[in-house]
């Protein structure tokens, strides 16, 4: 029997699961089948990677990671509709490092077209690119994609499992299946004689399962539930419990503990002398891991105050020594020739009558800042290496892990545990690769490292810092023209020639994001994107480039309202009207909830923002207030608008936290270099808000858009610039940088 089906049988992931003598059911929606990764050892039998029957019932395998986004519990839901579950019994594990488990949605997201607006044809070329990912084996939770990926898969799936089931019990009854039903995870015949599906498993599994059309959204028992009748979570009681397993809780008989110290100026390092370190009670070895070392001991507090006692000569660093060299970069950048103009209609250069505004905008280096440091575990044997890591690419994580330590692939068992917060972090595999390499160190010994919270702030991958320069003219109250220019390094290119070892060539449309592909009828509408060529590390941050350029072109958009003497909200309106119809509707939305009336009291004030971003329009509404502790933001509106809701409570719950996530950073997020090095390293320098400071939100979300769109990144971008627009409305001051701590007096 292969590993991977000796991880499905015996000690498959999270917790306590354990698979034995069980089932496993499905289909795939590709064109050609991927070898099942759940291999069968004897009296198992599986059919493919989602469904598992075992004696205690059915086990839904996710192909996306749980970081709090809630996605297993939709993933599982989409299952167990088709399957007539009893959502209480149904338990949920990630699934192990397999191509089976590909994201067929993330290919389709980076074609560089306005996503509202596409053609049939670009439509079809998004959906043939599902097999390019198939074949890449991109199995990577991001994009906002899981519910999208998973909800023709996830509910094929399930509908087969029940047809196979259906057709075993009609075998066994000899009863024609039709006059067959399933209901709480039993089929059941016309005398109400009923076997648990269990009991059917074994018999099903020699069926082929026939594909049968999945049930309309009208026959959902599950999936769409409103608030006051929300889906529990899966996941919900082993939090609140405690008994919930991340990667940080995981421990092992004889474990060691250890933690990484690496070069604060992200180059090499030049020497070492662990000599003070080592000779501290508990401390057993001292690891060199290439651009750092390791210190193992007995507990992690001991490893990371014996870190500290080993002395080290870093080399300098590879990118401008401070924050103000790395912008005189990117402003240099607005000379280079553009490396995309993915929006260029109408005419920007002619001369066109109106009013003429310009603005120029910045935003910071920031931070991914998860709650759960950094950690990884490992235990390294000679011949083979087991993980434990909470990621978000667990093919990449294991093959990268496999090459560190000279195995193969097929070595190498990675557990994909929950995870305290990824938002992007969690793709990297930096913090399972040094856990591979001291394992390595110590065979036969499990060991697990754990960042400090400084190494884990100073050793991130950051979202890049940028700058924007727009211009516009408006005549009669109407926009006529925007052009703007988009200066910044590429997080695309940075973490793909990190991910894959493939440079992007092309149009990065990544870096414009947020700015080109809005739903805005101007008739001279250009957007230019300038690349910096710098070597600070970058990631992929909550919401990506439409977290960068929604501040900047929607601070932008609110000038161009105030210079034309409309009403922000109804200028937006108008100028989405005239080319979407579900993004016009959620900035109606917005205004009827927040009761928009364009006139706000003393001491109060209000700002509207709208992105359309990962397929899903969303407009808010910021309302702050003066207090005599500062300003305050006091409350939040968000319209959405997904087209299928699967899960509204928790569509709430992702909104509200992309909007908590960007307003955070709007207020005080900023990383500076000073040295070579990051001069933020824990929360009293890289603070959030916390609930004194915190608003109070409310969400609606409508379901008109044609296509299904994502819930756990569009909250964030729209959150900046509308907290912007509203401080302009309370002091007359416009917020064209960020952090805005730096010219408001905000409530901290």
């Amino acid at each position: 029997m292969s590993r991977i089906g000796k991880i499905a049988r015996r000690t498959f992931l999270v917790g306590s699961v354990a698979i034995a003598g069980g089932v496993a059911f499905g289909v795939y929606v590709a064109r050609k089948p991927l070898d099942n990764p759940l291999r069968p050892g004897d009296g198992e039998v599986t059919l493919n990677p989602y469904v598992l029957i075992d004696a205690q019932g059915v086990t839904v395998i996710a192909p996306r990671a749980e970081m709090g986004q809630g996605i297993h519990s939709t993933l599982a839901a989409l299952v167990a509709e088709e399957m007539d579950l009893d959502w209480a019994s149904v338990r949920v594990i990630h699934g192990p490092p397999a191509q089976a488990y590909y994201n067929g949605a993330l290919m389709g997201a980076g074609l560089p077209y306005p996503d509202y607006s596409l053609s049939r044809l670009q439509q079809a070329i998004g959906e043939n690119l599902s097999v390019v990912a198939k074949v890449m084996g991109l199995q990577v939770t991001g994009g906002s994609t899981g519910a999208r990926d998973g909800f023709d898969k996830m509910r094929a799936a399930g509908a087969s499992a029940r047809e196979a089931l259906r057709l075993a019990a009609s075998n066994l009854w000899d009863i024609p299946v039709g006059r067959l039903r399933t209901e709480n995870g039993q089929v059941i015949a016309p005398d109400g004689t009923a076997l648990a599906y269990p009991a059917l498993a074994a018999a099903a599994a020699l069926i082929e399962a026939p594909q049968v059309d999945l049930r309309p959204a009208s026959d959902w028992k599950l999936l769409g539930r409103a608030r006051d009748n929300a889906l529990p979570r899966s996941d919900m009681l082993a939090k609140a419990t405690g008994r919930a397993a991340f990667a940080i809780d995981v421990r092992l008989p004889d474990m060691r503990f250890a933690t990484l110290k690496r070069n604060p100026s992200r180059s090499g390092m030049l020497s070492f002398d662990p000599t003070a370190a080592l000779a501290m009670p508990g401390v057993e070895r001292v690891v060199d891991v290439g651009d750092g070392f390791a210190v193992v001991a007995t507990n992690t507090w001991l490893a990371m105050q014996a870190a500290e006692a080993v002395t080290v000569d870093w080399a300098p660093a590879p990118y401008p020594a401070t924050t103000a060299e790395m912008f005189d970069a990117i402003r240099a950048s607005f000379d280079t020739k553009p490396n995309s103009t993915l929006r260029d209609e109408g005419d920007v250069n002619s001369a066109v009558e109106g009013t003429e505004i310009t603005a120029e905008y910045s935003v910071p280096f920031l931070a991914h800042a998860t709650m759960e440091p950094m950690s990884a575990t490992a235990l390294y044997t000679g011949e083979a290496l087991t993980v434990w890591s909470g990621n978000q690419a667990p093919i990449i994580v294991r093959d990268k892990c496999a090459e560190a330590v000279g195995l193969p692939s097929d070595a190498v068992t990675l557990h994909t545990t929950l995870m305290g917060g990824g938002f992007g972090r969690r793709g990297e595999y930096d913090f399972s690769v040094p856990a591979a390499l001291v394992a390595k160190a110590m065979p036969g010994v499990p060991v697990q490292v754990t960042w400090t919270r400084e190494e884990d702030m100073r050793h991130d991958f950051y979202r890049p810092a940028a700058l924007a320069r727009f211009r516009g003219v408006v005549k009669d109250g109407e926009a006529v023209l925007l052009s703007g220019q988009i200066a910044a390094p590429s997080v695309t290119r940075s973490a793909m020639a990190r991910l894959t070892g493939s440079r992007i060539p092309g149009a990065d449309k990544g870096h414009v994001e947020g700015a080109f592909d809005q739903p805005y009828g101007i008739p001279n509408y250009r957007i230019t994107g300038h690349l910096t060529d710098i070597a600070v590390p970058l990631g992929f941050w909550r919401s990506v480039g439409n977290s960068v350029n929604g501040f900047m072109f929607e601070t932008f958009i609110d000038e161009m309202a105030h210079a034309a003497g409309r009403d922000p909200l109804e200028f937006r309106l108008q100028l989405a009207t005239r080319e979407h119809a579900p993004s016009a509707g959620v900035i109606e939305a917005v205004a009827e909830m927040s009761g928009w009336t364009g006139q706000t009291p003393e001491g109060v004030g209000r700002g509207v923002a709208f992105t359309y971003s990962f397929g899903t329009p969303v407009a808010e509404v910021v309302e702050v207030v003066e207090t005599p502790a500062g300003i305050r933001i006091s409350n939040v509106w968000i319209a959405c608008d997904v087209g299928t809701a699967l899960d509204p409570h928790n569509i709430e719950a992702q909104m509200t936290g992309g909007a908590v996530y960007g307003l955070s950073a709007a207020v005080m997020g900023e990383i500076t270099f000073a040295g070579g090095r990051v001069e933020q390293g824990n929360f009293h320098e890289y603070d959030a808000l916390r609930m004194h400071n915190a608003p109070r939100f409310d969400v609606r979300i409508l379901e008109t858009n044609a296509h299904m769109g994502g819930a756990g990144e569009p909250g964030t971008p729209p959150s900046m610039p509308a907290l912007g627009n509203a401080l302009f409305d309370l002091t007359g001051r416009r917020a064209t940088r960020l952090p805005l701590i730096q010219d408001f007096d905000l409530l901290l």
